[in-house]
């Protein structure tokens, strides 16, 4: 049996206002669950709610998260906070720079925002709630109707319905 698959690795995990509340936790814990040290990154350190009333507190704010040598992955929610993370250059930075290393980039629903407002999208398979799917495939991405799935060092789910299968691809991804 496969236990602590992911024993030493560290995971940045987004987090800001409005976040879809499912989305953040199920996925960090199920991470945890597997053994990763989860560090969640906020545009600051202080506390949020998200869009069902729960709230998060980061670990970190994005001024003094770990850069992308330190970490394997990161994971990017949605709900409405993808649209407040994507504002903040050196958040976008984090993600071109993960990108550039190959490392693990993890998004769900509105998470997609990210990675398009970081510039990474073109030529690449992406899914997220469809009402992100315009602007996918603006950002010369490629629009792929599934609940989940990896492309490279990108892990894609479409929407809470979907988590579990997005868990288990990003599950996988980490462990390689």
């Amino acid at each position: 049996m496969n236990t602590m698959r992911l024993q030493g690795k560290t995971i940045g995990y987004f987090v800001a206002q409005e976040v879809e509340d499912l989305e953040y936790w199920v996925p960090l814990m199920r991470l945890r669950e597997e053994g990763a040290k989860v560090i969640s990154i906020g545009l600051t350190n202080q506390t949020v709610h998200g869009k069902h009333g729960l709230e998060m507190t980061p670990d970190v704010g994005i001024d003094e998260a770990p850069s992308a040598d330190e970490l394997d992955g990161i994971i990017i929610p949605g709900g409405w906070a993808p649209d407040k993370l994507r504002r903040n250059q050196k958040l976008l930075q984090l993600v071109r720079d993960m990108d550039a290393q190959g490392k693990i980039i993890g998004t769900i629903c509105h998470g997609g925002w990210v990675p398009i407002s970081a510039g990474i999208m073109h030529g690449r398979k992406a899914v997220g709630s469809t009402g992100i799917k315009d602007d996918i495939t603006n950002a010369g991405g490629i629009w792929t109707n599934v609940a989940a799935f990896r492309e490279g060092h990108m892990v894609w789910g479409r929407v809470v319905e979907d988590i579990p299968d997005f868990c288990r691809e990003l599950v996988n991804a980490l462990a390689e």
